[in-house]
């Protein structure tokens, strides 16, 4: 008897559909990394670590946050971090994805709603997967889209809190969310903003704060802001009012329960945020890298989002991988994107500027595509 027969199906069955996912080694020129501003290689974050060595800091943390595991980098990393972002407070946590699964699943509460935003990340799914409150989908950055379903619900007798899910730069389509109005609509209905900055930290807002950089500080809004993306290092922190803080760190099971990230990580991270301050020309470099790549992929069918990602939409999922191992075989570091991580029909190349490239490997790429596209 296979004990493992449901499994080796399913797997098979992904083959057939030709939707079985595999680890691949990095090569090539990259045009599919989160290392928008490049400070994963930076010297200066290995300077950071290996002084943070030489004074004593663990590699390990030895346990969860409320056990041994809370290290004094990891507060002095939550200070530095609400100084930074302007938050009343800060939490480190282990990645975004724990930290959106936190926010979704602790937050909210029994008889509240919860609006969020159709193309919102799959952590964010998990998160509302575990929530207590009642989750309604609005269309994908359409404002009157989350009125009406705040509306329908007020309607149908709904009168707790209302909390509006969103992603203030999204990963797929390199848009952004019309920040404005969600945060009138919010003001209107006396809502909770819950905002995934992942890919706008470090590449928007003064000193790379992000697109939602003016509204750290009140009391109406929680922003998450990964690290391990255009910051180079790993872990996320939530931006919240001290009370949010407090309350994650007594009701938020991924917190709780998992082991504190190493106290190095947030040595690291500590110094990536100085980064940002001293260093703007990463992110005027790679705005020049994104003009350039505008101009010269947009030709070929990428979308000129005005932001560091470039989808390619094709549509057809095994043109897209087809035309991604095309690219790959080219020395272009460019990957496929398909259901269900897109909707269906949108199946795209998802083509990430970092500073990692130079405008020679753009103009290279887009030699590339074209032949690849033939």
């Amino acid at each position: 008897m296979d004990m493992w027969h449901a499994h080796r199906a399913d797997l098979e069955s992904l083959s057939a559909r030709d939707r079985r996912r595999q680890l691949i080694l990095r090569q090539g020129r990259d045009f599919s990394s989160n290392d928008y501003l490049g400070m994963a290689r930076a010297p200066r974050l290995a300077r950071a670590v290996e002084e943070a060595i030489a004074r004593g800091v663990p590699m390990g943390s030895g346990g969860s946050r409320l056990l041994r595991g809370n290290d004094p980098e990891h507060e002095a990393l939550e200070a530095q971090a609400a100084q930074f972002f302007g938050s009343e407070s800060a939490l480190f946590l282990s990645s975004g994805y724990a930290a959106n699964v936190a926010l979704l699943a602790s937050l909210p509460q029994r008889g509240d709603l919860i609006v969020y935003d159709a193309l919102i990340h799959a952590s964010m799914h998990e998160g509302l997967a575990l929530t207590r409150a009642t989750a309604v989908i609005a269309g994908h950055n359409d404002p009157d889209s989350f009125d009406d379903a705040i509306a329908a619900w007020r309607a149908s007798g709904g009168r707790g809190r209302v909390w509006l899910a969103f992603e203030s730069l999204y990963s797929m389509d390199g848009d952004r969310a019309p920040l404005a109005d969600l945060v009138q609509l919010a003001e209107r209905h006396e809502a909770i903003m819950l905002i995934d900055e992942a890919h706008a930290t470090g590449v928007f807002g003064p000193d790379g704060r992000g697109l939602a950089a003016a509204l750290d500080g009140r009391a109406d809004t929680v922003v998450l802001r990964t690290c391990g993306k255009a910051l180079g290092c790993e872990g996320a922190l939530v931006c919240a009012p001290a009370v949010v803080r407090d309350f994650l760190v007594n009701r938020a099971r991924p917190f709780i329960f998992s082991t504190a990230p190493s106290p190095l990580m947030a040595a690291a991270v500590r110094e990536a945020l100085k980064m940002l301050a001293d260093e703007p020309e990463r992110r005027t470099g790679l705005m020049a890298r994104v003009a350039h790549a505008e101009a010269a992929l947009a030709p070929h069918g990428a979308d000129a989002t005005g932001t560091q990602i470039m989808p390619l939409i094709l549509d057809d999922e095994a043109r897209t991988m087809a035309v991604a191992a095309r690219l790959q075989a080219a020395g272009f570091d460019i990957r496929g994107i398909r259901p269900p991580t897109v909707p269906a029909g949108t199946s795209r190349l998802r083509i990430s500027l970092t500073q990692n490239v130079m405008p020679e490997d753009i103009d290279a790429l887009a030699e590339a595509l074209a032949e690849a596209l033939a």
